[in-house]
């Protein structure tokens, strides 16, 4: 049980480096982003994961064992066989990879709800495009004021590049030192530096989804092989085709619960990278409005 547990115990801390090292990189960007700017806590989301990961994998050994593992499953107390037709004893004899495949499962499953959530959040409360549409016509009528009001009301990354913009472009209607191609280049500046400070905190937590659609079927995989050799092993002892075929059986059990949770984590990860792909388009659009509109309308 030691070495199992110490198995997955390097998994799940291969995980959790994988996020470190993310949640390092998105610091990085923002620091070089956003010059004396105070960054934007996101440490909320790096403790819920890190958090997440050891609650998870206790979780999915506690059901493994007491649920899966419940000698009201099998034929007889020391467990060797499964009931007939009882897929909780099935999936039990599936091996020690199981919970760890269960781990994987719940993970995908628990950020998902989560980047769901963040993601609703940093939308705002109105539909992007109409906000972007509103946005250019209050700019092209000159009712800058408004459309902070607007931005304020709207809530969200969008709002606040937009909101951070349309500050900056009241401020350089009032400079005079400087001339016109040098306040659009500080309105630019500003628009960058606030979307480097939205951006990290949309893809946290989505290389936890990453990685487990990269590692689920390859950990199935080692379970299965696992699993194939002592059935193999035990052919060679007993010469039962019928075990052999009772273990392969089992062995596959790996297979399908990996492949499952691989594709899940994949077509999560495509549907959030889609949504922030979508808000970034809406973002780079509004903040050339910003700079088309005041490049329009001062000489």
């Amino acid at each position: 049980m030691n070495q199992k547990t110490l198995f997955l115990g390097k998994i799940l801390k291969k995980l959790q480096k994988t996020l470190k090292m993310s949640t390092q990189n998105a610091a990085t960007k923002q620091k070089s982003g956003s010059g004396a700017k105070k960054q934007k806590s996101g440490n909320g989301a790096t403790i819920f994961a890190y958090l997440v990961i050891p609650v998870a994998l206790i979780v999915c050994e506690i059901i493994f064992h007491k649920v899966f593992g419940n000698v009201s499953h099998f034929t007889d107390a020391t467990r060797s066989k499964a009931a007939n037709g009882d897929y909780f004893g099935i999936v039990y004899k599936g091996g020690f990879i199981v919970p760890l495949l269960m781990t994987l499962f719940l993970l995908v499953f628990t950020f998902s709800i989560e980047r769901f959530f963040a993601l609703a959040k940093s939308s705002g409360k109105k539909s992007n495009d109409a906000f972007v549409r509103m946005i250019q016509k209050m700019l092209g009528e000159g009712k800058i004021s408004e459309a902070i009001a607007e931005c304020n009301k709207q809530g969200g990354s969008l709002a606040n590049v937009v909101q951070a913009g349309l500050h900056k472009y009241q401020v350089m209607l009032t400079e005079e030192n400087m001339d016109k191609e040098q306040k659009i280049l500080a309105i630019q500046k500003e628009l960058e530096e606030t979307t480097a400070l939205e951006l990290p905190g949309l893809e946290k937590n989505l290389v936890v989804i990453s990685t487990i659609s990269n590692i689920g079927t390859l950990v199935a995989l080692l379970g299965t092989v696992i699993g194939m050799i002592k059935s193999f092993a035990a052919l060679g002892e007993s010469n039962d085709s019928g075990a052999l075929a009772e273990g392969i059986s089992e062995a596959l059990i790996n297979t399908a619960v990996g492949i499952a949770t691989s594709a899940i984590a994949i077509i999560m990860y495509n549907l959030f990278t889609t949504r922030i792909d979508k808000l970034t388009y809406a973002i780079e659009e509004a903040g050339f409005s910003i700079v088309q509109t005041f490049a329009a309308n001062n000489k």
